[in-house]
């Protein structure tokens, strides 16, 4: 009797300790999983199942319990979060599971979001995760989901003013490695300081945060097609009336039609930067942060400076040509105004490259049910840059400037409009003054109408506006062409109505 038990115990005890040995260290779970070739999140949820702790020592942010499956668990971490599984999800995962054991292990980790790799879908990504954590949630060894009583999570919330989505990863079916989140199976709640995510399912969470524009995903595809489309246009047709201008008005001493070019230049550079700066971030999503990231915000930034700068001078000469009309001659005019015009933004962008404000930034779309943004080299948004002030005074603060300046222009050429031509013939002018708002960039001033209700006509009237802005000033110039060069005054001889006619041809 006593050599059989023995036996038995020789024979079980090498057993359990070969079982041991072949299951997974939880401790090396992640960077295992990180190394393969099939998702990397597929295998974490399976390690993290199976795997075991060899030592001691708790892991940092791993987290591991043991609850009956009768009853509900609930538990808080270190990080802040807090888990709360019902009993029925308990008990789903134990009719998955070969045990007999009225227990079913809790696991759960807390993983940078940094991991997870975001597919080129519809060029619209996830927008910024609060405070890049993300939490997977295992119970037994099987996934769990289509759950009536929801699974709880709760994210700590340490600024009030956020808005956030409860999400879920889901890995792409086209690129391993990839995929997106999605607020399929979860609800939102927002409680006591604290995001309560409501999900159907286990899985990766995470809330997305710093919401300003409230747009459904198939509006945001949309937007996202005219953006490529307008800016692709304005590539073209700024390209064409450069050279048209070179060929045709070579050695020309037309003042205006040289600011048009400026500006025409600066709105070639702005739209094919776009363009570059999407299509490195689509393809090279691995290097998004490095130096060629770094360098196409820059040249972005620069190229919206620029552009808006050069709008701020087409209003200067309109008033030079309106206002100043018996006082218009300066010397090397043309030569002054270009080293103001792209000297200002030169400065401000290398003031800003040297702070290191540059790299990858997330525009966040939020629809009711699901979350979306397009990510671009420009100013970062990273917490610890100090993009957003860079860019609520180079760019907001700048742009509502120049919107101002150049409107008020607008409204001195109608009320000479008026008074020269008379009211009854004001509407035969609606012409001219839509082609003076887009050389001044009115349209620009649509970016301050994207919030509140009427956000999403606002933005697809600024989409259209400005992504085509380019083709409205090919339009513009071949007007100018079609009316012929209009005379140029002399100071003597020069009248308000001959320098009306002449400015507004």
């Amino acid at each position: 009797m006593k050599t059989s038990y023995l036996t038995l115990i020789f024979i079980c005890i090498p057993a359990t300790l070969s079982t041991s040995v072949h299951l997974p260290n939880c401790k090396d779970a992640l960077e295992d999983c990180l190394h393969q070739e099939e998702p990397w999140t597929r295998c974490y949820e399976d390690r993290i199942s199976r795997c075991i702790q060899r030592t001691r020592i708790p892991i940092p942010n791993f987290y591991r319990w043991s609850v009956n499956s009768s009853n509900k668990a609930e538990a808080g971490m270190d990080s802040g979060h807090r888990v709360h599984i019902p009993a029925h999800a308990l008990q789903r995962s134990k009719r998955n599971d070969s045990h007999t054991t009225d227990y079913v292990h809790i696991t759960v980790a807390v993983l940078n979001s940094s991991l997870f790799k975001l597919g080129p879908v519809r060029g619209y990504r996830s927008g910024e995760v609060l405070r890049q954590s993300v939490l997977a949630v295992r119970v037994g060894d099987h996934g769990v989901s289509d759950l009536d009583q929801p699974v709880r999570i709760a994210f700590r919330n340490t600024n009030v003013t956020e808005r956030g989505t409860c999400v879920s990863w889901e890995d792409s079916e086209i690129n391993k490695g990839e995929g997106d989140w999605s607020s399929e199976g979860c609800n939102t709640t927002l409680i006591r300081g604290e995001f309560v995510c409501s999900c159907n399912h286990l899985s990766f969470f995470a809330v997305l945060v710093n919401s300003k524009l409230s747009v459904d995903p198939v509006n945001a595809a949309v937007l996202g097609y005219i953006s490529y489309i307008g800016s692709s246009f304005s590539v073209v047709f700024t390209t064409v009336s450069l050279v048209m201008y070179t060929c045709l008005r070579k050695g020309s001493s037309e003042q205006s039609i040289g600011i048009h070019m400026h500006l025409t230049g600066a709105l070639l550079f702005l739209h094919l930067s776009y363009l570059l700066s999407e299509w490195w971030v689509w393809h090279e999503a691995d290097g998004a942060e490095g130096r060629v990231c770094l360098a196409f915000g820059l040249m972005l930034h620069w190229a919206l400076l620029s552009t808006f700068t050069w709008l701020a001078i087409e209003g200067f000469n309109l008033y030079m040509l309106l206002v100043r009309v018996f006082n218009i001659y300066v010397r090397k005019y043309l030569l002054k105004l270009s080293l103001f015009g792209w000297g200002i933004p030169t400065v401000t962008v290398v003031a800003c490259g040297f702070s290191g404000v540059y790299g990858r930034h997330s525009f966040y779309m939020k629809g009711a049910n699901n979350g979306s943004s397009t990510d671009i080299c420009w100013i970062s948004s990273a917490p610890d840059s100090h993009g957003v002030v860079v860019s609520y005074v180079t760019v907001s603060g700048y742009l509502g400037l120049v919107f101002l300046f150049n409107t008020a222009m607008l409204g001195v050429v109608v009320v000479k409009l008026w008074g020269q031509r008379g009211k009854g013939r004001m509407w035969k002018d609606w012409a001219t003054v839509l082609g003076l708002s887009c050389v001044l960039g009115v349209p620009w001033g649509l970016a301050f109408c994207t919030y509140g209700p009427l956000s999403l006509p606002g933005l697809y009237l600024f989409s259209i506006f400005n992504c085509f802005q380019g083709v409205f000033l090919f339009l513009w110039f071949l007007a100018f062409l079609h009316n012929g060069r209009p005379e140029r005054p002399s100071v003597k001889d020069s009248s308000s109505q001959k320098m009306m006619e002449t400015n507004l041809n």
